[in-house]
């Protein structure tokens, strides 16, 4: 199991790196908050095709018109936007419009898109593309050209080895000398503009048994950006080696770093400082002067560091591999600001350097607060509420909007007592909010002293099979008690 060392990220500065992975896709991840923010992923650009996999990528980063060109797996080299991600144009590899062979044989491992041809009335951009069997070209698209039919210019095509499969290839800040290198070749220097070499490496001497190691080369650079002839070079055997192409052929320095190879290197602004990112996830700074580890960066990665690049203006750097995550660290201390989940295995990462955030700041000053939109929507609600008043209706319903804790509507209804009276005629129903409930009770007197009468008499004024003489019950029986009294003076008033 790989060692994972979880360390908390401050945040980076406003930042805009641009991804891609083995599905094809392309992932713009920013940074916008000031001094420090969490990166994330704002843009995801084409759809998930295993067989249009991205292998290399590389950058033109200039403030006006830049372009990101993309090698992918079937055997095409796609220029599009960095800033909207549109497709610009779509161009073979040259060894596949030559041979016509097929593409998984001799895929494209090294990709450069020329920065100083700044694209004019014609010129759409120049790139640097070179296959895995060594076979390498310069084209020019134009700039009439479609993504469907695009306008390749002359080109210039030599074959860079003849044995051995290429890995790499870097450029030097003045884009006139390149460097390649790979699994059986030795690190060679080409000069683009005359399609020559001009510099070859030769082998470290043997040990002391008189074994040669075999060369493979998986990385390298050019150290100082005034100076072509220094170049850093390293091997699957965890070796970083610095030669000298104006005095010898062989290493001046060699070092060696643990026990993993190496897969990715990229120099400092300094001119002496190279980092590197080996298979086992481990980032690390040599000072190439002497040789020395500067030190190693807290919080292995856990998977094989695939491309790192360097921050053209602020002190970080970006890498980015195997483990789906891209990470950006702290060039002074060696910290890491932030970690962004990708989740595909990425292949490269480059750096848009003249990423700002004033657009994104208007922007976000131009949209409403979303606290504000809710209050404002809450308040109108309410008002809503208190315009609704509805009128007593027949039935004596009522709607009320109070302003209660609850804030609902509560609806009352009002019962109705019915009380029933017998009359002469038969049986009556009042309500007791009606005017005329006088004149009620005095007819309730009257009955009750009508009753009493017929009880003494022995006659019942409700007839037992009625179902509204259950209501009166109560009031007979009290009635009844009233006859008794009434008619044992009665009989005493007879005795006497």
């Amino acid at each position: 199991m790989p060692r994972i060392t979880s360390v908390e990220s401050p945040g980076c500065p406003p930042l805009r790196a641009i991804t891609t992975d083995i599905l094809g896709l392309v992932k713009v991840v920013e940074a916008r908050a000031r001094p420090a923010g969490v990166a994330k992923v704002v843009e995801t650009w084409g759809e998930p095709d295993a067989s249009r996999a991205i292998l290399v990528a590389s950058l033109a980063d200039r403030a006006v018109d830049p372009v990101l060109a993309l090698a992918r797996k079937n055997g095409v080299v796609e220029l599009l936007n960095p800033l909207n991600g549109d497709s610009l144009a779509v161009v073979k590899a040259s060894g596949q419009e030559q041979t016509g062979g097929a593409v998984e044989n001799d895929p494209i491992v090294a990709l450069h898109l020329f920065k100083k041809h700044a694209p004019d009335l014609s010129t759409l951009g120049t790139f640097l593309d070179c296959t895995e069997k060594g076979k390498a070209s310069v084209r020019s698209v134009a700039k009439e050209s479609t993504a469907s039919a695009p306008d390749v210019g002359p080109s210039s095509t030599w074959d860079v080895c003849n044995t051995g499969k290429l890995q790499f290839s870097s450029l030097d800040a003045g884009e006139n000398y390149a460097m390649f290198g790979g699994n059986g070749m030795e690190v060679n220097l080409w000069d683009i503009t005359s399609c020559s070499k001009i510099w070859s490496a030769k082998s470290p001497r043997g040990n002391s048994l008189g074994i040669f190691t075999k060369p493979w080369f998986t990385a390298g650079t050019f150290l100082c950006k005034d100076d072509h002839r220094k170049i850093v070079a390293c091997t699957n055997n965890h070796q970083v080696r610095l030669y000298d192409t104006s005095s010898q052929r062989r290493p001046v320095i060699s070092v060696d770093f643990r026990e993993s190879p190496i897969k990715a290197v990229v120099e400092d602004l300094d001119g002496h400082t190279v980092y590197i990112g080996t298979g086992t996830g481990d980032l690390a700074s040599f000072d190439m002067r002497t040789g020395k580890l500067v030190g190693c960066y807290v919080g292995k990665c856990s998977g094989s560091i695939r491309s790192i690049v360097r921050h053209p203006e602020l002190p970080l750097i970006a890498s980015c591999g195997l483990d789906s995550y891209l990470r950006i660290w702290d060039t002074n201390t060696r910290q890491p600001l932030s970690a962004v989940y990708l989740k595909q295995h990425l292949t490269a990462v480059v750096i848009d350097s003249h990423f700002s955030t004033e657009e994104s700041e208007e922007t976000k000053s131009k949209q409403p607060d979303p606290s504000m939109v809710a209050e404002a929507t809450i308040r109108r609600e309410k008002k809503k509420k208190k315009n609704i008043y509805v009128e007593e209706d027949d039935e004596g319903t009522q709607v009320v909007d109070g302003d209660d804790n609850d804030g609902e509507t509560v609806r009352k209804e009002k019962k109705k007592k019915k009380m029933v009276a017998e009359d002469d005629a038969g049986i009556r129903i009042v309500c007791p909010d009606d005017a005329d409930a006088e004149t009620v009770k005095k007819e309730k007197k009257k009955k009750k002293n009508r009753r009493v009468a017929e009880e003494e008499e022995g006659t019942q004024l409700a007839d037992p099979d009625d179902s509204d003489a259950e209501i009166h019950t109560t009031k007979r029986i009290k009635s009844g008690e009233k006859s008794k009294g009434t008619k044992k003076k009665s009989k005493k008033q007879q005795v006497a």
